[in-house]
């Protein structure tokens, strides 16, 4: 049975896990992830759901709009739809030129075209994306706090916001969520960031806990090297030498803990962002039905203590054979 989590200030319970929409956007933009069938982005959808996920993450920018078509396309019709998340700010013009707008029409606009491709009335959590142009924080976020007023959306959230970033937006309107990038490659938010989020009642939902396929397990040198020309991974350092090999020795730690509950390395990648006692939960990136089978797990499975303490282990002992070698 799956622990349902309240997301910080709102009514929302939702589950540890939850879809992520990202690379259904499909190929021909900046943040591609490369060709994706919309077939099996809308049959990966229905597989979650089916699996027991209650809630799915996609953004305006995905795919320049493709990707809320296709969540819309997914759930149009269903009598108990997951809550749906998406998000603003992320602006492209005529030529799938990606800018940056906070401004209040803008941000309303947005929200009109968000409506319209998800099929709703009402879009469950509206999260400014990046806090971009930073001066522009307080107009947007002030327009955020309108359309939620006016029940256009019924929580507003953020992403990508630093603690002085959140500060600003709690000084004209309660923040419902976080979402930052949290892994066990990627742990800046850890300092400062949640906490700040755990003593402000704000829920965290992080994305890319699996670091963009990095820590599913399926991930090796040779497909590394193949990804497709277009997919933004292959300028990634994680997915590069000296790095790459690094890590791929700790997705073999997480293969070994996970084959002593009868789980994959990627749900065991995804139990160790749940373990923070910050994170309400985690965005899993899907692009097949297939790949649902192998992180579900992580909707009930949890790390022991010494478990997390192995992992600490083996990232420390890696971190001072990196520095001995720089």
């Amino acid at each position: 049975m799956n622990q349902l989590r309240p997301l910080g200030n709102s009514d929302l319970e939702i589950t540890p896990l939850g879809v992520g929409a990202w690379a259904m956007g499909g190929p021909g933009w900046k943040f591609t992830w490369g060709e994706q069938d919309d077939n099996d982005s809308i049959a990966a959808i229905h597989a979650a759901l089916d699996a027991g996920f209650n809630w799915i993450d996609t953004a305006a920018v995905y795919g320049l709009g493709h990707s809320e078509e296709i969540v819309g396309k997914a759930v149009h019709g269903m009598s108990n739809k997951p809550f749906i998340f998406t998000k603003c700010e992320r602006r492209w013009n005529d030529k799938g030129e990606i800018y940056p707008c906070l401004k209040a029409s803008s941000i309303r606009e947005e929200c009109e075209n968000s409506l319209r491709r998800l099929r709703v009335d009402q879009i469950d959590l509206y999260q400014m994306h990046w806090p971009e142009p930073d001066a522009d924080i307080e107009e947007g976020w002030t327009e955020m706090a309108r359309l939620r007023e006016e029940g256009k959306v019924r929580w507003i959230g953020v992403s990508n916001f630093n603690v002085k970033q959140m500060k600003r937006a709690l000084n004209i309107a309660p923040i419902t969520s976080l979402q930052p990038p949290y892994s066990l490659l990627a742990r800046q938010a850890e300092a400062e960031i949640l906490p700040f989020a755990r003593e402000n009642g704000i829920g965290v939902i992080v994305y890319s806990p699996m670091r963009a396929g990095l820590l599913t397990g399926k991930m090796t040198k040779e497909r590394a090297q193949n990804l497709a020309p277009d997919d933004w991974r292959r300028r990634d350092k994680d997915f590069q030498e000296p790095q790459l090999s690094r890590n791929l020795e700790l997705v073999d730690l997480l293969k070994q803990i996970g084959e002593r509950h009868g789980h994959t390395a990627a749900e065991v990648a995804l139990a160790w962002t749940l373990h923070n006692l910050a994170v309400t939960g985690a965005i899993v990136g899907l692009r097949r039905a297939d790949q649902v089978n192998g992180t579900a797990g992580a909707l009930v499975f949890r790390l022991s203590q010494n478990e997390v303490d192995e992992i600490e282990s083996l990232l420390q002992s890696q971190q001072r054979e990196a520095t001995a070698s720089a």
